[in-house]
């Protein structure tokens, strides 16, 4: 789980991960990666940051198409079972309203700062995260592409 999947080299994943980027500054005018002095790539930054990063698609029942390093620990999946997980899988049914309830705000208002939730892990494990900022992706054409969070804080619970 802790190294860069081999999906990063391909084109499409690199354009989503600074669609991204791009979107995040879009609704919030912040950076979600800090000014660096490095000329490191952002999307090897993005995928090693200190922070959770996730997104998921545009389908009927949207699938996650991204998670960082972080992320991939925090839900306990690698790269391939992460990417083909449905997004409402990450909550447990008991928060599943409360979720569908959030996506709808994001998508009406195009982010949202300091969500609150309870989710769990592919063994089932519960966490509580704080301070999720949760943003519509929005493509090259400003077009709805998905919808991603970002949060530094969980607890178990």
């Amino acid at each position: 789980m802790g190294t860069t999947p081999s999906a990063y080299r391909r084109p499409a994943l690199r354009e989503h991960v600074l669609r991204l980027l791009r979107s995040f500054k879009h609704w919030t005018g912040r950076d979600l990666l800090p000014a660096s002095g490095s000329n490191c790539d952002p999307v090897q930054r993005l995928f090693e940051a200190p922070f959770v990063v996730i997104s998921h698609g545009t389908e009927d029942d949207p699938i996650l198409n991204y998670g960082n390093k972080a992320a991939l620990e925090l839900w306990e999946m690698p790269w391939e079972v992460f990417t083909r997980t449905p997004s409402r899988l990450t909550a447990e049914p008991v928060s599943r309203e409360e979720r569908a309830a959030l996506l709808a705000e994001v998508t009406k208002e195009g982010f949202i700062d300091h969500y609150r939730g309870i989710r769990i892990s592919r063994t089932g494990r519960r966490f509580c995260i704080e301070g999720a900022t949760v943003w519509n992706i929005l493509d090259e054409h400003d077009r709805y592409a998905g919808q991603a969070a970002a949060f530094e804080r969980w607890i178990a619970c």
